[in-house]
């Protein structure tokens, strides 16, 4: 029979002291170590070993549960003994009757009587011959005394002793005890008895018991040590080196040393634990090797809930209480929340240590404290968490650390706790978890009584959840749209709840909302008594809503009473105070929506575009990015896009981007996403404005962008048309979109990207509607800017693919009244290039382009430049500048590749549209096979030279020196009858040769 793992030692102790038996020279063995150490394994395979060498074994165990059963050891030592003749059995157990039923009384109950033969006054005994009967005292039977039975039990044993001890005459008995921590005292006392007695006898004694003993119990172990034939064995958890021999009994060598380390982290060596592990491991692989740490499961769990059951009752409760708080670091705050006392728990605890379940004061494992909080009943740990929670509360701890607690108990929260779920929400925002602060943030609202407080935890709620997911938060908004038109939001609050109504495309109910409140304002000031909102606020609201969706100003049109911040009065400086109010704190987040709606208003008029940039700048540098002032911060940047300020627009997306990248707020990564898409859109970076715009649709759902899917799916159809992927631009305008988007400036956008699609597609009278509507729609707002959306330019654009020039050129005439912009702005080249196109004049076209191209070059807009550049060539090209109009398209078409423009591309490559058409004309037909006269190393050079390289340039291209290249071009130049570079024929800027990228 083989040792079990790392038990090597002890087994040959174990070995060695049977043999001493076998001789004659009896002995004990008291086998120590923690909870689920091996001793019973031990145990089991040594009695197997000593049977099949031929001992007699005796076998019983101890149990909590029959700890009160006198003689309960002791007679499960006597039924399991098959070979006893039943004369001695019966002689021995009849003695035992005789005393067992005065026993040692339950705890807490009185003794029960003895069976007494009714005649005879003592036990009777029915067998014994030779040995005298004891007496037992009538006055212990009927008072109870449990101490006089005690006695008369300790008188039997030497008698019981002497009935095994003839078995050893014969042959080598061995009795195994295991838990013998766990027998009454009569039993213990019949063992110490017999110990004393085995020392001339062949008689091994092999116990087992606990490390940690009660006080009851040291009396026992402390006599039984005393004996000069006792010998202790201890047996520790197993080592790494030994945690890999179990692993390898069920995987392969290599296998059980690469999982060894963590098997060994997780169960403390515990080898219970360590079969349960790889019993789990072994039924989710099957037959595949593991490379991944060994994943704990439904064995594993009952292996831990085993371990807290073997041992005392007051470790299970222990380790509850570490499981709820998560450590043992304070053992008085455990003692606290598990109701042990204080001794207690420092035992418990080191109980836990000793069998591998704790390190550090914490379990090794999350499974092992999610299988003992899994395993605790669930009113039990609610109870235990409420406990934690207080008492952490009066301890001072974190806020978060009391609301995981309050969180986990499952049932509202008292008063005390409020404020703290309040702060942990905030907490957990700031460590980037939505997701609790989310769960702390409703389980105040449910905590709270109806009232104001609720109300504004209701409207931080909001705030929390729209960070994740604007549709979830649609039913909370619901009830705060409530509670403010009853006038119960405070005025910090008022602004979010509009903003967030007006996303959802409810922004005029929220204007008649706002619209009674001053009503009722105006009341409560007629007759002097208190409004729940300032006049300041609903002004201020009223100004917002107007911004956000224009239509909605129908709503306060009142000439008796004028919008204090539109039409009736001029608007004060951005971050100032209206005469005669009270400033504003600075630090008010809800002030950001008054100087952000008054800069995008101004930059949508047209021509004050450097005040806008004054305006949105002031707001950008003032506030931060926060729930409250996500959309005021996107309409400052907005504003920055239409003022032209590209630059500015872009630097500032991307610091905000950079801010809230770190975060979990997709609907804020959103919606900067899609800003950051229009700047790009705007500089003709088609691949990137798509890319970016498609990020933002992914972030979140389509339901979540309420109006706002307006900006990123316009500027997707735009930029796929743009790049020519015109079927994927039709299936965009397919997808369902609010109805009231059209009520909103970046409705505009949906417009003017619908409308160009359709123009690209060839449905020209559709496109014509979509640019007069939107023309229609920024005349009614009042915000007829052009870069908002150069609507009489698209107009134009549609009645020349129309072939109406007379009214294309009065569209463009329109938009040149209205002068679009100064000098050098990226509308003045738009409007320059359109002037050209609606014009009959070749010179004028010249003028023209040539101006627009040289405002255009300093300028953002790449895309535009390059249709610019080509329209140039074309008028070149009718001039009869051959030359000059090969090098325009040339650098039209590299603009236009640069863009992700295909389309333009396809227009300016030589031989598929206006732009090569130069070729007809010149010395390209006299040589249509320039190429062919030349060698392939002067092909090379003049293909270079004629994209634009210089000498030098082209001989570290070719790796030859700048010599070569001269000579080489001197050849070309004859070949081709041609003086310097630039007559090179355009066909060799299209060749293709190995090598030349």
């Amino acid at each position: 029979m083989a040792a079990p793992v790392e038990r090597e030692k002890e087994w040959d102790t174990l070995a060695d002291l049977l043999g001493s038996a076998r001789r004659g020279r009896g002995r004990v063995a008291v086998v120590s170590g923690p909870v689920a150490g091996g001793k019973t394994t031990l145990l089991e395979r040594f009695t197997e070993h000593a049977l099949s060498e031929g001992a007699l074994v005796l076998e019983a165990a101890g149990s909590r549960a029959e700890r009160w059963l006198p003689f309960g050891i002791l007679r499960r030592i006597l039924d399991s003994a098959a070979p006893l003749d039943p004369v001695v059995h019966a002689e021995a157990t009849a003695l035992l009757d005789a005393v067992s039923t005065p026993s040692l009384p339950a705890p807490g109950g009185p003794a029960r009587p003895a069976a007494v033969h009714p005649d005879l006054g003592h036990p009777a005994t029915g067998y014994g011959a030779g040995y005298p009967a004891v007496p037992y005292p009538r006055g212990a039977v009927a008072h109870g005394d449990a101490a006089a039975g005690v006695e008369a039990g300790m008188q039997v044993l030497p008698h019981v002793c002497a009935s095994l001890l003839r078995l050893a005459r014969d042959r080598t008995v061995v009795i195994a005890v295991d838990d013998v921590h766990h027998g009454d005292e009569l039993s213990r006392a019949f063992l110490l008895c017999l110990a004393r007695r085995v020392r001339q006898a062949g008689v091994l004694i092999v116990l087992t018991e606990a490390v940690r003993l009660l006080p009851a119990q040291l009396a026992f172990h402390a006599e039984l040590q005393r004996q000069p034939n006792c010998t202790s064995i201890r047996l520790p958890l197993l080592s790494a080196d030994g945690t890999g021999r179990v692993l390898a009994e069920r995987l392969s060598t290599a296998a059980a040393q690469r999982l060894a380390a963590d098997c060994q982290d997780a169960t403390g060596g515990n080898p219970l634990l360590v079969k349960a592990l790889l019993e789990d491991g072994v039924t989710a692989l099957g037959d595949s090797e593991p490379f991944q740490p060994l994943a704990p499961a439904e064995t594993f769990e009952r292996a831990v809930l085993d371990c807290l059951h073997r041992g005392d009752p007051e470790t299970v409760a222990v380790a509850r209480g570490i499981a709820v708080l998560g450590d043992a670091g304070a053992p008085t705050l455990l003692s606290r929340v598990s109701g042990t006392h204080a001794k207690t728990v420092e035992l418990a605890v080191q109980d836990l240590n000793r069998c591998g379940m704790l390190r550090d004061g914490a379990f090794r494992h999350t499974a092992t404290r999610d299988a003992i909080l899994a395993a605790t009943p669930p009113g039990e740990l609610s109870a235990l968490h409420r406990r934690a929670a207080g008492l952490l509360h009066q301890e001072g701890a974190a806020a978060l650390h009391v609301a995981r607690h309050l969180l986990a108990a499952r049932t509202p929260a008292e008063d005390w706790a409020i404020p703290v779920l309040q702060d942990a929400a905030e907490y957990a925002l700031v460590d980037d978890d939505p997701g609790l602060a989310l769960r702390c943030g409703e389980l105040a609202v449910d905590s709270c009584p109806d009232g104001p407080r609720r109300t504004a935890l209701k409207s931080r709620l909001v705030s929390i959840v729209w960070r994740s997911s604007p549709v979830a938060a649609e039913s909370h908004l619901r009830q705060l749209s409530r509670e403010f038109c009853a006038g119960r939001l405070t005025d910090r609050d008022l602004l979010h709840a509009v903003t967030c109504l007006a996303w959802m495309g409810e922004a005029r109910q929220a204007a008649e909302a706002v619209r009674g409140l001053q009503a009722a304002a105006r009341e409560a000031r007629e007759a002097d008594v208190p409004f729940a909102y300032a006049t300041g606020t609903l002004a201020a609201a009223q100004s917002w809503l107007s911004v956000v969706s224009p239509p909605v100003a129908a709503v306060f049109a009142d000439p008796g009473h004028p919008d204090p911040l539109r039409g009736g009065a001029p608007h004060p400086p951005a971050g100032t105070s209206a005469p005669g109010t009270a400033p504003a704190p600075y630090d008010m987040p809800d002030d950001a929506h008054v100087p952000a709606g008054q800069a995008l208003r101004t930059a949508m008029c047209g021509g004050q575009g450097e005040a806008a940039v004054v305006e949105a700048t002031r707001v950008l540098q003032r506030y931060h990015l926060s729930d409250r002032t996500l959309t005021p911060l996107v309409l400052a940047v907005l504003a920055l896009v239409y003022a032209g300020r590209i630059d500015l627009a872009l630097a500032w997306t991307d610091r905000l981007l950079g801010e809230c990248a770190t975060r979990s707020a997709p609907t804020w990564q959103a919606v900067l996403g899609a800003v950051r898409a229009e700047a790009a859109l705007r500089q003709g970076d088609l691949p990137g404005a798509a890319a970016q715009a498609r990020r933002a649709m992914s972030l979140i759902s389509v339901p979540c962008w309420g109006v706002g899917i307006a900006l990123p799916l316009a500027v997707l159809i735009e930029a796929e048309t743009r790049m020519g992927n015109l079927d994927e631009a039709m299936s965009l305008l397919e997808q369902p979109v609010p109805e009231t988007m059209l009520e909103t400036h970046i409705g505009l956008h949906y417009l003017q990207a619908r409308g160009r699609a359709h123009l690209a597609t060839g449905r020209h009278h559709a496109a014509l509607r979509d640019f007069l509507t939107c023309g229609e729609l920024m005349q009614a707002w009042g915000m007829d800017g052009v870069e908002l959306a150069p609507w009489r330019l698209d107009a134009a654009e549609a009645w020349l693919a129309l072939g109406n020039v007379p009214r294309a050129r009065e569209y463009v005439e329109q938009q040149r009244l209205r002068e679009a912009g100064p000098a050098g702005s990226r509308p003045r080249g738009s409007l320059l290039y359109a002037l050209a196109r609606t014009s009959g004049d070749l010179a004028y076209r010249l003028k023209r382009l040539t101006e627009a191209v040289e405002i255009l070059e300093q300028g953002d807009d790449r895309l535009q430049l390059a249709r610019t550049l080509g329209e140039l060539g074309s008028a070149y090209r009718a001039a009869g500048d051959f030359n000059r109009a090969r090098m325009l398209v040339r650098k039209a078409w590299h603009v236009a590749k640069s863009c992700g423009a295909q389309p333009l591309c396809q227009e300016f490559t030589p031989g598929q549209g206006d732009g090569e058409s130069v070729a007809v004309a010149g010395r390209e037909a006299e040589s249509p096979r320039e190429a062919e006269v030349l060698s392939e190393a002067e092909a090379r050079v003049a293909l270079l030279a004629a994209r634009g390289h210089t000498n030098r340039e082209i001989a570290t291209k070719l790796y030859v020196t700048v010599s070569t290249v001269e000579q080489h071009l001197t050849r070309i130049y004859r070949k081709l009858q041609v003086k310097r570079r630039r007559d090179l024929p355009a066909r060799l800027w299209d060749l293709s040769l190995p090598g030349i990228a």
